[in-house]
């Protein structure tokens, strides 16, 4: 009996050892881990941002942590970002192909697609397909002035009153994206975008929260009827969108006289032929990839940026002096007037930077076996950005830990963007919304504070500036009151 027990405990003891990771040589150093857990136990899954600070300041700006059996390195600073991300981007720009991101999206579409053809062939094709649409020109400008018109009769409604502003931003990015991909959009209170949004607020809360933690790291869970399931169910319910949408396209399109962005890919697929990895199913997840990061991150960065406009109203009131001086005697605003607006510019560039909207952008993983600042990085290895230690890098910014414009500007008052600055992070797989999405924060803030003044309710109480944790952060509820502005 003795003789089983003992034998039984080394049994235990050894399969314990064997499902205890291990780093390998040279590997980044970090806290010891767990068998089958690995470092969980380390970090707060509601919100790990702390954690991940925490553990910085123990092992360096370079160090690894494993998910389950997973090794992980978590990157820190300027230094170690630039090189990884710009100078060695082709080393570091894999994806992982085994999270919960991946089996929800089918590992289709562009954003989260594994380093290769079939990326650079979908990534090439968007980049080309939204810049002839109008990225950075008139044709765009005029998209998003037409949403802007809709936010203004809202807030014009509101005049004198208390209104939330979340789903209106929500609603605004998402029509706007919406016109892009689909040449159409939806009045604000239409059961699609209400469905759609809300299935974009539930993904983004999912997919970086405790439950896809546990989907990445504990791969026995993954079939039970557990929360991190809503995922799954919340593309689903997209796709159904995205599929009527595409079929009614395929119905009224006209090959080769595109209307949009779905038009285009037809035709590319028309034109590419069975063999290639153009499909109306990579369509369909492609549209997705594009609308869900051309909403989100737009919305909260400018919910971020009206929280604190309102709570510095100092602030609120240079950038209308400016706008008004600069806009004298003209109806609108265009994306051109940016250069002659240093401070405006530094105001939105700082929302970006404080809102830190992508906290650990999308996970990569190394292509082949590399090196990062001296440590030897196996082929991979999954590498999670922690942006906030380069927006809030001491030495890189005047200001690195308080909301403050100078940040981005020089002693003569001029616009200076640091290189330090990368909301969008940086590299191949930089964001593919980015022109988009700087356009946006443009136009809308400049057009909404030339017409309105934006104020913190008096019983509101004192503003809290702690977002929520996710794959983007989003800022707490919060309510406003509306004034028109004399001057116009």
């Amino acid at each position: 009996m003795f003789v089983s027990v003992l034998l039984l405990g080394l049994c235990v003891c050894f399969l314990l050892l064997k499902l205890k990771p291990r780093r390998p040589k040279n590997f980044p150093p970090g806290p010891p881990s767990l068998p089958v857990l690995g470092n969980l136990l380390h970090l707060n899954l509601e919100n790990p941002l702390k954690d991940f600070e925490r553990l910085r300041k123990s092992y360096g700006n370079v160090y690894s942590l494993f998910f389950g059996l997973k090794p992980t390195v978590v990157i820190n600073g300027f230094k170690a970002m630039k090189e990884a991300m710009v100078i060695k981007a082709a080393d570091f720009a894999g994806r992982p192909q085994d999270l919960l991101v991946n089996d929800v999206t089918q590992r289709k579409g562009v954003i989260l697609a594994d380093y290769g053809t079939v990326w650079r062939e979908h990534r090439r094709f968007a980049l080309m397909t939204m810049r002839n649409f109008g990225l950075g020109k008139k044709s765009m400008e005029e998209r998003i002035y037409e949403e802007i018109q809709c936010t203004i009769k809202i807030l014009e409604k509101s005049i004198g009153k208390t209104l939330s502003p979340q789903f209106m931003f929500h609603n605004a990015a998402s029509n706007i994206i919406c016109k892009v991909l689909y040449g159409t959009r939806y009045e604000y209170d239409d059961e699609t975008i209400k469905t759609v949004v809300k299935c974009f607020t539930d993904l983004t809360r999912i997919a970086n929260g405790p439950w896809a933690m546990l989907y990445d790291s504990i791969p026995l869970i993954r079939p039970l009827p557990l929360p991190f399931n809503r995922a799954f169910k919340d593309v689903e319910i997209f796709k159904s969108v995205a599929v009527r949408l595409v079929n009614e396209h395929k119905k009224t399109r006209v090959p080769g006289e595109p209307r949009d962005f779905v038009d285009c890919y037809l035709d590319e697929v028309d034109q590419q032929g069975e063999e290639s990895s153009f499909s109306e199913e990579q369509l369909v997840h492609q549209t997705f990839d594009l609308y869900f990061a051309g909403t989100d991150t737009t919305a909260n960065t400018l919910l971020t940026g009206f929280l604190y406009l309102i709570n510095y109203p100092h602030i609120q009131e240079r950038c209308q002096q400016e706008i008004d001086q600069v806009l004298e005697g003209k109806d609108r605003v265009t994306f051109d007037d940016r250069h002659n607006m240093p401070y405006m510019q530094a105001v939105i560039h700082e929302i970006q930077r404080i809102a830190n909207t992508v906290p650990l952008s999308v996970f990569h993983c190394t292509t082949k076996d590399t090196e990062l600042m001296g440590y030897s990085i196996p082929k991979g290895t999954v590498i999670i950005q922690n942006l906030i230690s380069v927006l809030s890098e001491e030495g890189q910014w005047k200001f690195p830990h308080e909301f403050n414009p100078e940040n981005f500007l020089n002693e003569h008052g001029e616009f200076v963007k640091s290189e330090a600055f990368m909301p969008f992070s940086a590299g191949p797989r930089m964001c593919l919304g980015e022109s988009l999405a700087r356009m946006e924060l443009f136009l809308i803030m400049v057009t909404l504070l030339r017409k309105f003044n934006f104020i913190w309710p008096e019983d509101a109480g004192e503003p809290d500036f702690t977002p929520v944790y996710g794959a983007t952060l989003t800022p707490k509820s919060y309510f406003m009151k509306v004034q028109l502005r004399s001057k116009q």
